[in-house]
């Protein structure tokens, strides 16, 4: 698991069906990295995310058969400013 800050939504105008229909959002990682994630918590922009990769990304959805690597796991609330300067 990794923490990320949420940076906004991504707009798919085709996606592939094995991907469903959950949103897809826009992280930056504390390293400056973009990364993509589907989100099946419904996180808002600014939020401070942990999220699940690589196989376990799938079941974190809730659906095995979604394609995916990267799924927001959870919401981190009151996140201490001087971890992520």
């Amino acid at each position: 698991m990794e923490i990320h800050q949420v940076k906004q939504r991504l707009i798919l105008t085709s996606r592939h069906e094995g991907m469903g229909l959950l949103p897809v959002k826009v992280l930056k990682s504390a390293s400056g990295s973009i990364l993509v994630a589907l989100d099946p918590i419904g996180v808002k922009n600014g939020d401070w995310v942990f999220t699940i990769a690589n196989s376990s990304a799938r079941s974190a959805t809730g659906d095995e058969r979604i394609l995916t690597d990267l799924t927001v796991g959870g919401i981190i609330d009151n996140w201490p400013p001087q971890l992520h300067n």
